[in-house]
C-alpha cells in the first residue's frame, strides 16, 4: 500500500514545486503511542518512499524528521476546525534545537522545505507543524498530502 500512496505524495510535491530545486521533505510526526500501536510511523514511511520516487524521476529529495510531538492531544474525530486547532496548539516542536540549522542551510542553498502528511481534514495539523518550524526559524514553502477530506457544510433542513 505504501508504493501507490507514496507515488501520489511525490506527485503532489512535484505539482507544488515544479522547478528542479532540492527538496527537504518534513513528515508530520505521529504520536509515540500511535507508532507503538501500529508498529511503524505511516507518514514517515510514506515520506521515505516519496523521496525515493522523486529520486527516480530525477529530483533531489531528502527526508528530515525535524518535528516531534511535545504533548498528547485528544482524538480529533468529531471535532470541528476550531476545536482541532485548539487541540493541536503548541503540540509540535523541533526534535532537537540543532535541527533548525538543517532547515536554514537547506533554504540558503536554494532548497525548498515541504511538509508532508497523509490526510488533511481541516488543516490544523499542517498549520501547527508550520508554526513549530517557523518558531525555530525554518521557513516552509508548502505542504503536500496524499488525500483530503471533503468539508461537510451544514445545510438547513427542508420544511
Amino acid at each position: 500500500m505504501v508504493e501507490p500512496l507514496s507515488a501520489l505524495l511525490a506527485s503532489a510535491v512535484g505539482v507544488l514545486v515544479p522547478e528542479p530545486r532540492p527538496l527537504l521533505l518534513v513528515p508530520v510526526p505521529s504520536s509515540r503511542s500511535a507508532v507503538r500501536r501500529r508498529g511503524y510511523d505511516p507518514v514517515g514511511r510514506l515520506a521515505d518512499a516519496a523521496a525515493e520516487s522523486l529520486h527516480r524521476s530525477g529530483r533531489t529529495a531528502q527526508v528530515a524528521a525535524l518535528l516531534s510531538v511535545r504533548r498528547g492531544v485528544a482524538d480529533s474525530a468529531g471535532l470541528g476546525a476550531q476545536a482541532r486547532a485548539r487541540n493541536l496548539a503548541g503540540a509540535l516542536h523541533l526534535r532537537q534545537p540543532g535541527l533548525a540549522a538543517v532547515g536554514r542551510r537547506w533554504r540558503a542553498a536554494g532548497g525548498v522545505i515541504v511538509l508532508l502528511d497523509d490526510v488533511v481534514t481541516t488543516g490544523a495539523t499542517l498549520a501547527e507543524a508550520a508554526r513549530a518550524l517557523r518558531a525555530a526559524g525554518v521557513c516552509v514553502q508548502g505542504a503536500a498530502t496524499v488525500a483530503a477530506t471533503r468539508r461537510r457544510w451544514q445545510t438547513r433542513p427542508r420544511i
